[in-house]
């Protein structure tokens, strides 16, 4: 056996292991790489530089602003503004709750693109009022996970920011941001018709009208956070910003919206805020730098090359290919998080969906990844969005993931129509990107 596929074997070998022993995911793909590189003769300063360079990119300075965008959002109660405004359009109707929760998730997944935000702020307060009005509790926590999804599709999302520095197309962010927002309401909507079909079967209840002298001012109050959007897409699109640039724009008009225009946040949380997002920022920062030496002794060991030439001698089939791929990802999904499996299976499967025998788009393949490795946050064993809305609206995970098998379903019928329609994703980039 030569040192390289011994230095494959223990790469692999070793991170699987420390995963199981439960090793932080950072510390298990450095020390990984650190074993497989002396065994391949690689020295350590090597890794070192490796993960520098991982973290030395201009696009990564988009991240800390959407992360930091999303805690000002989360204390300014911004969540409240949103869900008035859902209940202003489609709480009427029978089971509008249940609307208002989906549409609640489209609106604030486009500020704050994370799903453990959307589920915490929106969650806290929607699943209570839903259980109150006789809706199954389980339901209520299900849908309120299953729609935080849209957060990490609809723009701003960092899961892209990453997944575009691991693919090597930093300067497509703008085109990821743009993708993702038709699949992103594609899902929202889908989950209003499950509703609708429950509401109908189930006799769901019609939220209390509006009265009129509020109507205008529950549009004003949140005509303003949605502005985050237009200014995140719009300067993008328009070619006035950068996609990181973008995320600093955000960053300063939220802060303003939160602290001086509606002041809905007293200055003293303003260290709490800061707080946070150094420490969500220090986590993934930490993850790309493992990642990126992990990503480059698979490179050096061929492994990327060996997954391609192993899938393709199964089949020649690209729809078989793609379930394939779907279906590795949806499994891996359950037992690890989001950020580190895109930054892992990125260089491993870029090469393959890229190649002659599948030719599919790079920005397509993004928004299919990180749609099916949204399904991961909503199933356990490890799903965080699970977690979080299971711990708001207090129920066992067991019994709410088997209330969840028919919301898991719509999610992944949503996921084959991105996956073999590539213009769902590629559509509005065109259109935009001109």
């Amino acid at each position: 056996m030569d040192s390289y596929t011994l230095a494959t074997i223990i790469l692999l070998g070793s991170f699987v292991v420390l995963m199981f022993v439960r090793v932080p995911v950072a510390f298990s793909l450095l020390l990984s790489s650190i074993f497989s590189a002396m065994v391949a003769g690689q020295g350590l300063s090597t890794i070192v530089q490796q993960m520098v360079k991982g973290v030395d990119n201009f696009s990564l300075l988009a991240i800390p602003f959407f992360i930091a965008m999303g805690e000002i959002m989360s204390v300014g109660g911004i969540s409240d503004k949103i869900i008035d405004f859902a209940n202003l359009l489609v709480g009427r109707f029978r089971g509008g709750l249940a609307y208002v929760n989906c549409l609640d998730s489209m609106f604030f997944g486009g500020i704050s693109g994370s799903a453990v935000a959307d589920v915490s702020s929106l969650g806290a307060v929607v699943i209570p009022m839903m259980v109150q009005q006789g809706y199954d509790e389980d339901f209520a926590v299900g849908l309120t996970v299953v729609t935080a999804c849209q957060g990490v599709l609809i723009p701003p999302s960092h899961n892209m920011v990453i997944y575009a520095l691991a693919a090597g197309i930093g300067g497509a962010i703008g085109d990821l941001f743009i993708a993702g927002i038709i699949p992103g309401m594609l899902l929202g909507f889908s989950m209003m018709g499950l509703s609708y079909y429950y509401a109908v079967k189930y006799n769901f209840p019609r939220c209390e009208p509006v009265p009129k002298g509020q109507r205008m001012k529950i549009v004003i109050n949140a005509f303003f956070p949605m502005l985050t959007l237009v200014i995140i897409m719009g300067g993008v699109a328009a070619g006035i910003f950068t996609a990181t640039e973008s995320a600093a724009v955000a960053c300063v008009y939220t802060f303003f919206l939160t602290y001086i225009f509606f002041r809905s946040a007293k200055w003293s949380t303003l260290g709490g805020v800061l707080k946070n997002t150094l420490k969500t920022l220090a986590i993934v920062l930490t993850l790309i730098a493992s990642a990126k030496a992990f990503a480059y002794m698979m490179t050096l060991l061929r492994i990327p090359d060996a997954m391609t030439a192993g899938l393709i001698g199964i089949t020649n089939n690209k729809y078989l290919l793609l379930l394939i791929i779907n279906a590795l990802l949806l499994v891996l999904g359950c037992f690890m998080d989001m950020a580190p499996l895109i930054l892992i299976m990125t260089p491993i499967l870029l090469p393959v969906v890229t190649s002659p025998t599948i030719g599919m788009d790079p920005v397509h393949f993004g928004i299919m990844l990180i749609f099916n490795l949204a399904l991961g946050l909503c199933t356990p064993p490890v799903g965080s969005a699970l977690f979080v809305g299971c711990a708001v609206g207090k129920t066992p995970i067991e019994r709410t993931s088997v209330k969840m098998i028919p919301m898991f379903a719509v999610m992944v019928t949503v996921l084959m129509m991105v996956t073999f329609i590539p213009d769902l994703s590629l559509w509005l980039v065109r259109v935009i990107g001109g």
